[in-house]
């Protein structure tokens, strides 16, 4: 049976923000470490994404997996596409479980408290610890860059069953504050805002043919967009 018969259940990621998967201390620890991953500055960040929320849905079994195409709801899987998908979650909250342990065993270490209770700083360098890679360094471009230095964005697939847990978690706190709103994060389209993307008005608006992402194109590209001149000239 296909997503198309799949009965659609009127539930929303964003009815409220108590935990559905985390414990209380897990919910915060999680949602601390995401905005040490994208902070808040001159922007707001994960925190008020409510990134941590994206999270806790994606974790929360299989009932958050795909969005009706309306919005309406989420769509409920049954026989093997269900089980697959409950073993992939499983295997991704007992990284997160693990996780927070882990990180808090490290905070514990280096600053006396758990990783919620250190200021900043200290979680950055909890962060490189159990990254085992140094705090990346702002980068300013420069007045004069154009768009000759990469390709347009695409599709960038990458396998999530196979990450541990910092890189999951780093993947998992992009996917969150870019993502539709309707899967939990990107709290009133903050993410998207953030980039100057004006986002479709609802998930209902991309499958109605009512919004369009014209304004992003390449005018003078043509089919195959990706093999026209106008847009090899990015890579």
């Amino acid at each position: 049976m296909g997503q198309a018969e799949w009965v659609t259940i009127p539930i929303s990621a964003t009815a409220d923000d108590d935990p559905i998967f985390f414990t209380e201390h897990e919910w915060r620890t999680v949602e601390a470490a995401t905005a040490r991953i994208i902070p808040t500055d001159h922007h707001p960040g994960a925190r008020e994404a409510r990134v941590v929320r994206f999270i806790d849905r994606m974790l929360a079994g299989t009932d958050y997996v795909f969005a009706s195409a309306d919005g309406s709801g989420f769509l409920r899987m049954t026989g093997k596409d269900e089980g697959a998908w409950a073993e992939r979650i499983a295997r991704r909250g007992a990284l997160y479980r693990e996780g927070v342990v882990e990180l808090d065993r490290l905070a514990r270490e280096a600053g006396g408290h758990d990783f919620v209770d250190l200021d900043d700083d200290a979680q950055d360098r909890v962060l490189e610890l159990l990254s085992g890679e140094p705090k990346p360094q702002p980068y300013e471009v420069p007045g004069n860059a154009t768009g000759a230095g990469g390709a347009p964005a695409g599709n960038q697939p990458v396998n999530e069953d196979f990450l541990e847990f910092f890189p999951l978690l780093v993947l998992n706190t992009r996917q969150g504050f870019y993502a539709d709103p309707v899967y939990g994060g990107n709290l009133e389209r903050i993410g998207w805002g953030v980039i100057g993307f004006d986002g479709p008005p609802s998930l209902k608006s991309t499958t109605d043919g009512s919004y369009t992402t014209i304004q992003y194109m390449i005018p003078e590209a043509s089919w195959p967009y990706e093999r026209h001149p106008a847009v090899l000239r990015y890579r």
